[in-house]
């Protein structure tokens, strides 16, 4: 291929490229995107109503650990409208937009909060299940989350055409259930509960506030003109400090939250290489990162101290060089927390068991409605092997007696029933074929079975 052909060729990629990844092509006009962000921004009246009665919803559905009413509470929840107004304001550098924003969030915050903690203290349930649990421990992937989710929101937003990503991205982001979580972490007064969830609240909606900044810049959505040069570059002070203040503690909380899964990623990793014995398995991982502490509870033959020793020397070379690396063993003069490993197992064997029940139960309702179905089957066909020879002899006067019953056949071991329906009859007058013919007919018609053989004596 010659220098011109691959030039063309290259070219032709790049206009076909710019066609298909286009985010220009069907965008709405400025003052389309800005009434549609505008018109969600306010907490009042009615939006305020959905708002708290979402907030019942949400805080019902962890109560009762629903996925799908949680699911619902998010779907009706109007949070997104003041979060894409703080972003966008700061995007074309409107102060009264981000002003007006950010006292709708923290109004609807507030609101949020004092109607989840009701719920959660004239509640009579106040168990901590599993969707309240995964609500109170942010990960570094929450933040991604938020930043992806509220990328896709404000392209949404600024499209001609409106569209049902939004409700997708209120899913995604989920901003009810931490806040509701909250709640019940100042109704019950468990305050680690409470910092955990609305951390998690704090992460998501600043990374869709600055999803949205990013992408209002990067369109370059006409900015807000100001007739006062001084009161322009006042605003534009105003948005950077507010923007700052924000944004920059909770980078560096995503920052530590990235760091702090990386580093437990590489911990598990190195214990399961380093620990990699035939006689000695490992009964324990805890890894710590804030302290950078990883506990190793061994149980089988021991580990000399050398052998140890050798493992620790290899922690900078996995980039862990500022871990420290704690084994226990349970024999040759070590302890070994018993009260910690204990906990671990019994809480492993719970889950497990848990889990196992689960699935118990269930098999258990399938088997109980298999039962059932068989039970009326049974009894319908009791009724049918009664009937069927009184209305036969009713019918056809010939027939002296006659008795219904189904043939089985062997197949291995296992006895199954072929359908085949046989009807035993006597009559002490001769049968003829005709009046044989009429008596299968009838029989395939009151049983609906077509698999019938008649025996006449």
């Amino acid at each position: 291929m010659d220098s011109v052909t691959e030039h063309r060729t290259w070219v032709n990629l790049k206009t076909i490229l710019k066609e298909r990844l286009s985010l220009t092509a069907d965008m709405a006009d400025d003052e389309v995107i800005d009434e549609r962000i505008r018109s969600e921004v306010e907490m009042r009246g009615a939006t305020l109503w959905i708002l708290m009665f979402a907030i019942f919803v949400a805080s019902i559905g962890l109560n009762v650990n629903s996925t799908a009413v949680i699911i619902g509470a998010m779907l009706i929840s109007p949070l997104m409208g003041p979060i894409m107004g703080i972003g966008y304001g700061a995007g074309i550098n409107d102060f009264s937009l981000l002003r007006r924003s950010f006292t709708s969030l923290t109004f609807a915050t507030l609101v949020g909060l004092f109607t989840s903690t009701l719920y959660f203290l004239i509640s009579p349930l106040d168990t901590a299940h599993s969707e309240l649990l995964a609500r109170t421990s942010p990960t570094a992937w929450d933040v991604l989350i938020g930043l992806f989710g509220g990328l896709a929101g404000i392209v949404a937003i600024t499209r001609k055409e409106k569209s049902n990503v939004i409700p997708g991205v209120a899913i995604a982001t989920a901003l009810m259930p931490p806040l509701c979580t909250a709640g019940f972490g100042l109704a019950s007064g468990n305050w680690e509960f409470f910092f955990g969830a609305f951390y998690l609240y704090t992460i998501n909606f600043v990374f869709i506030a600055l999803a949205s900044f990013i992408i209002s810049r990067a369109f370059n959505v006409a900015e807000k003109k100001y007739v006062d040069p001084a009161l322009a570059v006042r605003a534009q002070r105003y948005i950077i400090a507010i923007v700052l203040a924000t944004l920059l503690p909770s980078s560096y909380l995503a920052y530590r939250l990235v760091g702090e899964e990386v580093f437990r990623a590489r911990a598990s990793l190195f214990v399961n290489d380093a620990f990699d014995f035939k006689t000695t398995n490992v009964a324990q991982l805890k890894i710590d990162p804030k302290s950078q502490e990883i506990k190793v509870f061994l149980i089988g033959e021991f580990i000399p101290q050398e052998v140890l020793d050798e493992i620790r020397s290899r922690l900078v070379k996995k980039g862990l060089e500022t871990a420290v690396l704690n084994v226990y063993q349970n024999s040759n003069g070590q302890t070994i927390d018993i009260s910690s490993l204990k906990t671990g197992i019994i809480t492993d064997l719970y889950r497990t068991s848990q889990q196992t029940l689960k699935e118990q139960s269930k098999e258990i309702e399938k088997l109980k409605e298999q039962l059932a179905v068989q039970n009326r089957t049974s009894q319908e066909r009791r009724e049918l092997y009664r009937a069927v020879p009184a209305e036969l002899k009713a019918l056809f006067p010939k027939i002296e007696e006659a008795f219904l019953s189904v043939s089985y056949a062997s197949t291995g071991d296992q006895n199954r029933s072929t359908g085949r329906l046989i009807l035993n009859a006597s009559s002490p007058k001769r049968i003829t074929a005709n009046e044989r013919s009429q008596i299968e007919e009838w029989l395939k018609v009151r049983t609906k079975n077509n698999n019938v053989l008649v025996i006449i004596r």
